[in-house]
């Protein structure tokens, strides 16, 4: 039996199919929606959180000059470690493109390139300020001071990361740890150290407070880049060199240029490296992104020491098989000196100075404390490992 559109059931029976129709494409727009909301490129995953700075979806494209050469090893790829690290953990978004000293801007003009927002990020070291901030220094190594352990300590738990950026901040730079070489040797000398007598007048690229201290003791401290450093032997620019360790001293080929190879880092006992981000560039991108430099850096900080012990092993095992050189220790008379003359530098300062003073009294406290418990721990076990 046929149903007549005219009929009451007919009428009710289209009625009831454009009804269904109709819920049918609502549920469709419905759908399509919630998928778009889902898309990676929706604007509810995109927008921006209030008070956030970009988006959670956008990318960054920074760029960090060095003081180092380009992919030098060790310091010259710690840069570029850290650069890999922070993209990968930020998938992408944050970017950041290493130059070698000399690409964009001279080796020691990273401070004022960051400083001025030419860049966004720099790596290098604190000390190479000086002439800047007196009290620089103490956040990369000081004559006689903390080693790589103990540096690590009060920079990220003894306050020494809080006055770090309340001396950077007038130049509108945020710094963090960069890394650390572990102890430094005390160089690479044409002649051999036998007395104090044999540093008067002597010509060593040394900087830092570290070169001051030389300078008072009758010698002629030189701050050049590490680039530098073999014409400036070859061609007697300078007498003597300190540069790092035998990992990066047989890269720049300095056994060839001096015979004699001294130790004891009375000068870096725990060179820390660093990252140093413009303010304003930092307070361009995203929180997540600021977090992610912060967790990147303290990374790439040990993994540098970690590099630094194996390879500084290797290097002077090779040294000593392959070229015949084997380091010897300055003369006590010599580093006793060296102890006293920086000792009444930090005190000549100190007394100049109110910023540094705050700072070396924070330094020196945390030194003092920090070495009586590694006297009976750090020091002890050498100690009895030697029975071995």
């Amino acid at each position: 039996m046929s149903i007549s559109s005219s009929s009451p059931i007919g009428t009710l029976s289209i009625v009831v199919v454009i009804l269904l129709a109709a819920l049918v494409g609502v549920s469709g727009l419905y759908v399509q929606q919630r998928a778009v909301d889902y898309s990676p490129r929706s604007t509810s995953i995109n927008k921006q959180i209030d008070g956030e700075p970009g988006s959670l979806g956008q990318r960054y494209e920074w760029r960090m000059v060095t003081t180092w050469p380009k992919n030098f090893p060790g310091i010259g790829m710690t840069p570029e470690r850290f650069s890999k690290l922070v993209e990968r953990m930020s998938n992408g978004r944050l970017v950041i493109r290493v130059y070698g000293s000399g690409e964009l801007v001279p080796a020691l003009g990273i401070f004022d390139a960051v400083s001025n927002g030419s860049v966004e990020m720099g790596h290098g070291s604190a000390y190479y300020w000086k002439g800047k901030i007196p009290a620089s220094p103490f956040f990369t190594s000081v004559p006689f001071g903390m080693n790589a352990q103990e540096i690590n300590a009060w920079i990220h738990y003894g306050g020494g990361l809080e006055l770090w950026r309340t001396v950077y901040k007038p130049f509108g730079l945020i710094p963090f740890s960069g890394g650390n070489t572990g102890i430094q040797m005390s160089g690479w000398f044409k002649k051999e150290i036998r007395s104090i007598d044999d540093l008067q007048g002597l010509k060593m690229r040394i900087p830092g407070i570290a070169g001051e201290v030389f300078s008072r003791a009758g010698g002629t401290s030189v701050t050049i880049p590490g680039s530098e450093l073999y014409t400036s032997m070859q061609t007697g620019v300078i007498d003597a060199t300190e540069w790092v360790g035998p990992y990066n001293d047989i890269s720049f080929g300095l056994h060839e240029v001096a015979e004699h190879y001294y130790h004891s880092g009375w000068h870096e006992p725990g060179a820390m490296l660093e990252f140093i981000v413009n303010e304003d560039k930092w307070n361009s991108i995203p929180k997540d992104l600021q977090a992610i430099i912060e967790v990147a850096a303290r990374a790439i900080n040990q993994d540098t020491l970690d590099e630094y012990t194996a390879r500084n092993a290797t290097a002077l095992q090779n040294l000593q098989s392959n070229f015949g050189i084997t380091p010897k220790a300055l003369p006590r008379e010599v580093l006793q000196y060296l102890n006293e003359v920086a000792l009444e530098y930090y005190a000549e300062l100190a007394a100049q100075d109110e910023q540094f003073a705050e700072i070396y009294e924070s330094y020196n406290n945390f030194q003092i404390t920090v070495r009586k418990y590694h006297d009976i721990s750090e020091k002890e076990y050498y100690i009895t490992r030697d029975y071995n």
